[in-house]
């Protein structure tokens, strides 16, 4: 599968200022079994990038966001990694952290523009004339939209 057959996702949580220390240590050595879970499910290119005040921002590339969470979501595995990491985080209110990311609009794709490979797959609006930039609107959860060039899927 190359990147042109993969799409953008990025996505962001808040993880508690003063656990982001103790969250970054966890991730310093995720189980095995858990890596090899992501990657049989299709999460692929998967980063996390914290910032002092504990905002965490994720980016993976997949097919589907949706199918690759529902795949994770039928491992055991993830659920007892989802709980153990659960405390790290702020405003889920019981929420696992892997349902309760936000996910974020893409804007700009140096590569789409460019029309080089890597820019993720054409979407309807690539074709058209005007600028590539998808409108920032709110997704609702549970929901597929597509606005501009950006398909964003969100679960639960």
């Amino acid at each position: 599968m190359t990147a042109d057959e993969h799409e953008r996702y990025a996505f962001r949580l808040q993880v508690a200022p003063d656990r982001l220390h103790d969250y970054a240590r966890r991730h310093a050595a995720v189980w095995p079994e858990m890596l090899q879970a992501l990657h049989d499910s299709g999460w692929h290119g998967y980063s996390l990038f914290a910032a002092p005040d504990g905002l965490l921002v994720g980016y993976v590339e997949a097919e589907s966001l949706v199918a690759a969470q529902a795949a994770m979501a039928e491992t055991e595995v993830n659920a007892r990694w989802q709980a153990s990491m659960a405390e790290f985080f702020t405003s889920l209110d019981g929420t696992p952290p892997d349902e309760g990311l936000e996910l974020l609009t893409q804007v700009f794709n140096l590569e789409r523009q460019l029309g080089l490979p890597g820019g993720g797959r054409p979407t309807a609006a690539d074709a058209s004339p005007g600028p590539r930039v998808a409108p920032l609107t709110p997704t609702t959860p549970a929901s597929t939209t597509t606005t501009g060039t950006t398909t964003t899927e969100e679960t639960s």
